[in-house]
């Protein structure tokens, strides 16, 4: 199981000097730092194993060249392969899809780190926990051998492009159309915006309205295009206030065929897929989101400690110690 990560020789516990075993783990509130490996009970030692490698990656692979990355809106494709490589993409699809068949506190402990480490450029959490499961739970067997194994090893870089102009939370408003012809493919046609991964993507599914004579929900469908097919647009690489080597995309969609083979699941679904996917986004941000405080707590922390006014580090003036303490 442990294939891509039995570099990892000194037990975690020893190093640190932590505990390992999962029911007496401290939790991250009460030792020396929030980003201490071998702590929550949720984790064990296997997790903490992961979490070095990880760690490691991003601090060797990924930080370096991060202030290149945002100059050019986005990461390079080397560190793709280098992270299907080391077992950091798709780590919860199935071995026999090119995955390692692990539980999802080990993509937690990947998202976790990258948040850690500073390092918001590659969307990495979004190909694997978001684009990947969807083709698991309503890809066809072909389609699953097709792409999955090239999503876990790098080679193919995913997308899933819901948003637009007009429709970004309220999904029901979708106006990219797929209608289908009389020789049974669809003809595509729309654009997405704020598309994260939009500008790399190899692979990118796409939310259509099938059926735009119905209203709402109804009558939308999945459709996984490769992004080279006719008709497939990349428009610039858009500017962020934040996450800037995060390369985030507008998407364009001119009288593009697809065969049936590419629709996801069944048609006239999309919206039921969509419902019962997004809960996993959903949570991964609100972790990410915890980790990237966490991150920025110990920074200011550590920046307290060094910086120095009255005579004294501002670590030691009361209403300093009483907002960490609070924000803690």
């Amino acid at each position: 199981m442990f294939r891509r990560i039995s570099r990892i020789a000194t037990p975690i516990g020893r190093r640190f000097g932590t505990v390992t075993d999962t029911a007496t783990r401290a939790e991250p509130q009460c030792v020396d730092n929030l980003m201490q490996i071998g702590t929550r009970r949720i984790f064990d030692y296997e997790h903490d194993q992961y979490r070095e490698l990880c760690r490691n990656f991003y601090k060797d692979k990924v930080a370096p060249f991060t202030d290149e990355w945002e100059a050019q809106g986005h990461v390079s494709r080397e560190v793709w392969l280098q992270a299907g490589e080391a077992g950091m993409l798709g780590v919860t699809m199935p071995e026999e899809y090119g995955g390692m068949g692990l539980d999802a506190l080990y993509a937690a402990v990947n998202w976790e780190e990258q948040m850690y480490a500073g390092t918001s450029g590659p969307g990495w959490s979004l190909h694997s926990e978001i684009c990947m499961p969807y083709l698991l739970h309503y890809g066809t067997e072909a389609q699953k051998m097709e792409y999955l194994p090239k999503m876990c090893s790098g080679e193919m870089i995913s997308a899933i492009a819901m948003t637009e102009p007009g429709a970004g939370s309220d999904l029901q408003g979708v106006r990219t159309t797929a209608i289908k012809d009389a020789g049974g493919d669809y003809i595509i046609n729309g654009s997405k915006t704020f598309i994260t991964n939009g500008g790399m993507a190899d692979l990118v599914i796409i939310v259509a309205k099938t059926d735009p004579s119905v209203s709402g929900a109804k009558g939308t469908s999945l459709f996984i295009v490769e992004t080279n097919t006719p008709g497939f647009k990349k428009g610039n690489i858009l500017k962020k206030m934040g996450m800037k080597a995060q390369d985030t995309a507008e998407l364009f969609f001119e009288d593009m065929r697809v065969p049936a083979s590419a629709l996801l699941g069944q048609e006239g679904k999309g919206f039921a897929y969509l419902m019962q996917e997004l809960p996993q986004e959903r949570i991964l941000i609100a972790d990410q989101g915890i980790a990237a405080a966490e991150a920025v707590y110990e920074a200011t922390r550590t920046y307290v400690k060094e910086r120095k006014a009255f005579g004294s580090t501002i670590s030691n003036l009361q209403t300093v110690r009483h907002k960490l303490a609070e924000t803690k």
